[in-house]
């Protein structure tokens, strides 16, 4: 082939590489749009007036601004004390939660483990078959935790797929060739596992930690079944109380009074989205660059 036919192949192949990285760049724009905008319409529906939202005239920016619906929210007193008792069982529930996955996780990836192959099916089980909310109660009685602060952090601290994800990363991305030579240095398994396989699990543990925290911040069914003292009631027990308060008392009025508790009912509507979600939005950024990394690896390789 000559030159110039060498060139116009080269300039071909270009071409046809720019038009296919315009088309990925365009369909990954559509996404974002995609995902991003119903975020977007819930937050400037938080600070619209209600009539503009269900007349469908808020489209890009808020329209009739108002701040009535943060206001009336932040009046509760119960709003605190849910943002005091979801923080605590994050924290708590997530530091608990990934001490007993990642530990199962790594006992489950070493090869010496005796009984290993019966001990992981005992952890399949669990992901297929369930003993039902019965049981399940009566166990939780049983051991002292019902309207327990602790109901919301221990019983229910294990994920069979999380111990999964940690067993399959540790096993593709810690070298049993370490583990010998920390032998070598008088290195126990204790040791070894806080020194040597935690510092170099920093993306699998971010995924986790991320995992454990969205799920202890969004959960409402196990507080709803095991607790009913309202001093202990997490952020989104509290929401909804707050929401079902307000729609009894747009049901039971009359008159203008109907209209103003549907107007501040739909506005706590929207507010209490953006004030449950806004904390785990804020706390994303800072793992994100482990993410990906710690997905692919803990749930793709071996």
């Amino acid at each position: 082939m000559t030159i110039w036919g060498k060139l116009q192949t080269r300039i071909r192949s270009r071409g046809s590489d720019r038009l296919f990285d315009t088309v990925n760049y365009l369909f990954a724009a559509l996404l974002l749009v995609i995902i991003l905008y119903p975020l977007y319409f819930i937050i400037i529906s938080s600070f619209s007036d209600p009539s503009a939202v269900s007349t469908g005239k808020v489209w890009l920016r808020p329209v009739g601004f108002t701040m009535e619906g943060y206001q009336a929210l932040l009046e509760h007193e119960k709003l605190w004390i849910g943002y005091r008792n979801t923080l605590i069982y994050t924290m708590l529930g997530t530091a608990f939660g990934l001490l007993v996955n990642v530990a199962a996780a790594y006992a489950l990836s070493r090869k010496d483990l005796v009984l290993r192959g019966p001990l992981m099916v005992l952890f399949v089980i669990p992901m297929f078959f369930s003993g039902g909310l019965i049981p399940i109660f009566m166990t939780v009685k049983q051991f002292g935790l019902y309207n327990n602060f602790w109901v919301m952090i221990v019983p229910f601290a294990v994920s069979s797929y999380n111990v999964i994800v940690a067993r399959t990363f540790f096993e593709s991305n810690i070298p049993p060739d370490l583990w010998d030579a920390a032998q070598i240095d008088g290195c126990g398994n204790l040791r070894f596992f806080f020194t040597i396989v935690l510092p170099l699990s920093k993306a699998i543990l971010s995924v986790l930690a991320l995992w454990i925290a969205v799920g202890h911040w969004n959960s409402y069914f196990n507080a709803l079944i095991y607790l009913r003292d309202d001093q202990l009631m997490p952020l989104q027990i509290i929401l909804r109380n707050i929401l079902v308060t307000n729609q009894m008392q747009s049901a039971m009025g009359t008159g203008e009074h109907v209209q103003i508790a549907l107007r501040k009912a739909a506005l706590i509507r929207y507010s209490s989205i953006i004030v449950s979600t806004l904390p785990i939005m804020c706390f994303y950024p800072f793992v994100q660059k482990y993410f990906n990394q710690g997905v692919m690896i803990g749930a793709v390789k071996g």
